[in-house]
C-alpha cells in the first residue's frame, strides 16, 4: 500500500494537534530527560500513613540532583509533625541497591524515615516497639520500610547482605528498619 505527500502531512498534523495537547512543563520534561540518562537511579515510594507516592530520579552518575534530594526530604518528612529534615543520600543509594539486590520493581513502602527529637520521644514515651533514644531517625539516617511482594526476612537478609549500615527486622510490626550507621543487626 502506498500514501501519499498529502496522507503523511495529513497524519503528521493529526500528531501536532495531539501533541499540542499534551504539554510537560520544563520540570517535567527535565525529569524525562533525567530517567533515559544513562546510570540514573530512581526511586518510588508510597508512604503507607500520608497516602502519597514519589517516583524519582535523585542522582545521575556520580552527582546527586539537588530538586529531587529536596523533594525526598519533603516527602519522607516526620508525618507526625509535619517538619522536614535533611535526609543523608547515601540512605537512597543503600534503597537502589537494595532494589536491585531484590530485583523488585515495586514501590518501597514508607513506614518512618525523619523524625523530630519531639516526635522520637513522644514515641518513646507511649512505649512504642524499637524507638531508640539516640535514634538514627533524628538524622535523617534511616528508613522503615516494606516492599510488597518481598518477605520481611528477604528484605532483611538483602539488607544485611549489602553491609552498608544498621538492619533491625520487626516481623511483628512489618517492616525492617535500614540505617547508613555502624554494621549491626538487631
Amino acid at each position: 500500500m502506498t500514501h501519499s505527500r498529502r496522507d503523511f502531512l495529513g497524519s503528521l498534523a493529526r500528531l501536532a494537534v495531539a501533541g499540542a495537547a499534551v504539554t510537560l512543563s520544563p520540570s517535567a520534561l527535565a525529569a524525562a530527560a533525567m530517567a533515559v540518562q544513562p546510570k540514573s537511579r530512581r526511586l518510588c515510594f508510597e508512604h503507607t500513613h500520608t497516602g502519597k507516592s514519589l517516583d524519582i530520579v535523585y542522582a545521575v552518575g556520580d552527582r546527586y540532583v539537588p530538586d529531587s534530594l529536596a523533594k525526598l526530604n519533603a516527602f519522607l518528612r516526620d508525618h507526625y509533625s509535619g517538619r522536614i529534615g535533611h535526609m543523608d543520600p547515601r540512605l537512597f543509594d543503600l534503597l537502589y541497591r537494595l532494589r536491585l539486590t531484590l530485583d523488585s520493581k515495586r514501590p518501597i513502602e514508607v513506614i518512618s524515615a525523619f523524625r523530630t527529637a519531639d516526635t522520637n520521644a513522644e514515641l518513646r514515651r507511649k512505649g512504642h516497639g524499637g524507638v531508640a533514644k539516640k535514634s538514627l531517625h533524628m538524622e535523617g539516617k534511616a528508613i522503615d520500610l516494606n516492599i510488597p511482594g518481598v518477605s520481611l526476612a528477604d528484605l532483611r537478609d538483602a539488607a544485611k547482605g549489602l553491609r552498608k549500615g544498621g538492619v533491625g527486622y520487626y516481623p511483628r510490626d512489618g517492616f525492617v528498619h535500614v540505617d547508613t550507621g555502624p554494621v549491626r543487626t538487631w
